[in-house]
């Protein structure tokens, strides 16, 4: 069934291929209509998913089948130890945080975990931490700082979680030590955006040496539908909100904000979730290998020059 109605012809002529491949092992003559019908399903999933407005890019970014951190973390990393609790308050399941082996290397793993059934999604309150999962992140950060671990963070929330208790708990307070504890890292630290990208809620996460992010990720200052709520108290123009916000990654590359976009595979990361990690490890890899070579002055002086210059115009004729 497709999630979403540009990929509902899609879905009808996968399900048509589905069907004429299973009758097809006793009928060898349907070979050839069979292999038709698979190249015009290419040529259609390529026309949709190179045409799509920027708020279906916005539900790709959101779509339940997309792999979530603990898929990528399954993948890509093994022997992985999870720490709990912030040692203040509670346990956050909205964050998952602890050690890993990563390709030879000890390393430390930060990620937003949104959940993929309704007890999961509950239980990670839709991927949205609470102060606690911040502090517990910082927790991770300050211990692999100290035993100089590489630190790789991972991006996938609407926002950080904006109830009361929250708020009585310190909610922004928790977002600004995570990112002034980022900052001040002295280990090399790379974040990816792999869905969505949502305020604060993502940037405590994401003061690294390199941001990365995934091609249909999103990363904004607010949700279309928060932006079309508090513009036009309208949240259905959400989809306008999302042609200017400029959330998309191409854009979030052309000013700086992330230094590398992931490609993904055809169609989305939800087509082929293995794929998917894949070039995530890569990405990861290979960024890891160039921090590497620097020594701590550089990276933090680096990681400053970085965020300072975000945001800078230049007039023109200046």
């Amino acid at each position: 069934m497709a999630k979403y109605d540009f990929e509902r012809p899609l879905m009808e002529l996968e399900a048509q291929i589905e069907r004429l491949r299973t009758a097809g092992q006793d009928d060898p003559s349907l070979r050839e209509p069979l292999e038709a019908l698979v190249e015009r399903a290419e040529r259609l999933s390529r026309d949709i998913y190179s045409n799509l407005e920027p708020f279906q890019k916005v539900q790709l970014s959101r779509h339940p089948d997309r792999p979530y951190f603990l898929d990528h973390l399954e993948t890509l990393f093994e022997d992985f130890a999870e720490l709990h609790g912030d040692r203040l308050f509670a346990d956050d399941p909205a964050i998952v945080a602890g050690f890993a082996k990563f390709r030879g290397h000890y390393v430390a793993v930060i990620g937003q975990q949104k959940g993929r059934t309704v007890r999961e999604k509950v239980r990670r309150n839709f991927g949205m931490p609470h102060p606690e999962g911040y502090r517990k992140a910082m927790r991770v950060m300050e211990l692999a700082d100290r035993y100089r671990r590489p630190i790789f963070t991972f991006i996938d929330t609407p926002g950080a979680y904006p109830g009361i208790g929250a708020e009585e708990r310190g909610q922004s307070e928790a977002i600004g030590q995570s990112i002034l504890k980022m900052s001040s890292l002295r280990v090399p630290v790379v974040a990816t955006v792999i869905g969505e990208g949502g305020s604060g809620g993502a940037l405590a996460l994401g003061v690294a040496n390199r941001v990365l992010m995934f091609e249909f990720a999103t990363y904004s200052v607010i949700t279309p539908e928060g932006c079309a709520s508090i513009l036009w108290r309208d949240g259905g123009r959400a989809p306008e909100a999302a042609e200017q916000l400029g959330l998309l990654s191409p854009t979030a590359k052309r000013l700086g904000i992330v230094d590398e976009i992931i490609e993904e595979p055809l169609g989305g990361a939800h087509r082929d979730p293995l794929a998917a990690s894949h070039a995530l490890g890569a990405a990861l890899e290979r960024n890891l290998r160039e921090l590497q070579e620097l020594d701590e002055e550089t990276l933090l002086r680096s990681r400053y020059e970085k965020f300072r210059a975000m945001g800078v115009l230049l007039e023109e004729g200046a």
